[in-house]
């Protein structure tokens, strides 16, 4: 077998660094299964588009990856106007949902999950931040035990992993009585976000 000479070598190297390059800053492929919510507007930002590239290790692509129980944006009840967004890294899935600033008491993003059984659950909530966002979200969880509403401030980093925040530990029942419901009332001037809930057992 011959060897590749030194002008050969290099060519190599090229074609195999170069879409390395290209794809430096881009966000990790989702999965494939998913597919971005039908009642929803398209992202308008390229790939590789993102303000905080340092936070792309961050994405989680597939949410099926994750602890617990997770329902992402791609499979929450919309209510209003809603779009798709990659700008801001980290995102579970395919990005996240923002409500374009308007229509500020009309919109909602609601989590419904599919629980296995009765028992009590820590819930995370997922949003990226930054200045854009409100300070004053509000997030409802219904639970076995009636509802909580909390305010939660998205421009502050969630401490875990940078994606995700505790709203609390509620009891639940099996199945689909329960859920957690993002509105936008109350936060004018703010982009607010929606992106996924995760459901961890408390034993």
């Amino acid at each position: 077998m011959m060897k590749p000479d030194h002008k050969q070598t290099l060519i190599l190297l090229t074609l195999l660094v170069a879409p390395l390059a290209a794809l430096k800053g881009a966000p990790p492929v989702a999965a494939a299964k998913l597919r971005p919510h039908p009642d929803a507007l398209p992202n308008t930002h390229p790939p590789g588009d993102v303000d905080q590239p340092a936070l792309v290790p961050f994405i989680v692509a597939d949410p099926a990856s994750l602890p617990g129980i997770v329902v992402d944006d791609t499979a929450a009840t919309l209510v209003g106007t809603w779009q798709y967004s990659t700008h801001t890294p980290p995102y579970v899935g395919l990005g996240y949902l923002h409500d374009l600033k308007e229509g500020k008491g009309k919109k909602s993003v609601t989590f419904i999950p599919d629980l296995p059984h009765d028992g009590r659950y820590e819930v995370r909530l997922a949003h990226c931040y930054n200045i854009r966002r409100p300070t004053n979200t509000p997030v409802t969880i219904h639970h076995a035990d009636g509802e909580t509403t909390l305010r939660i401030n998205q421009q502050e980093a969630p401490s875990h992993n940078r994606l995700f925040r505790t709203l609390g530990t509620f009891r639940f029942q099996a199945g689909r009585s329960g859920w957690v419901r993002i509105s936008n009332e109350g936060t004018t001037g703010k982009n607010v976000i929606a992106d996924a809930v995760q459901w961890l057992p408390v034993r």
